[in-house]
């Protein structure tokens, strides 16, 4: 657990967010990490992402980085053992995921007619705006 740092007369604390066009509940394909020697390689796998860590730029995403954690027994009748559960990966590391395509795409976003913002990402066949949010 990382220890609070002292606090010095004229320093700003302030607390760094990332700016994402990402939401909980898309597709992303992860870029780069892991660990080939492990056999534990992230790149190319895609999953929905489950959570964002914002005060880590870090996002979790379902299904990948799976880690291992011991857990005890709290209460009598509990059981306890060895628990897999999704691991970060930080937001750097994957792109949006289109299904369509079958490959990740940078987002951009868009003003329609009616004044409503809207994702969307350049298909590069067509060379036209294609929507996520429809």
């Amino acid at each position: 657990m990382a220890r609070p740092h002292k606090k010095v007369p004229g320093r700003v604390d302030r607390i760094i967010t990332f700016r994402t066009a990402l939401r909980i509940g898309d597709v992303v394909m992860v870029l780069t990490g892991g660990n080939t020697k492990k056999e534990k390689a992230l790149r190319g796998q895609t999953g929905k992402i489950l959570r964002f860590l914002p005060k880590k730029n870090r996002v979790i995403v379902e299904g990948l980085n799976m880690i291992k954690r011991a857990k005890r027994a709290t209460r009598p009748g509990e059981a306890s053992g060895i628990i897999t559960k999704e691991g970060s990966v930080h937001i750097s590391n994957v792109m949006y995921y289109s299904e369509k395509l079958k490959r990740p795409v940078r987002l951009r976003s868009k003003t329609l007619d009616n004044g409503k913002k809207v994702r969307c990402y350049l298909d590069p066949k067509t060379k036209k705006l294609e929507n996520i949010d429809a």
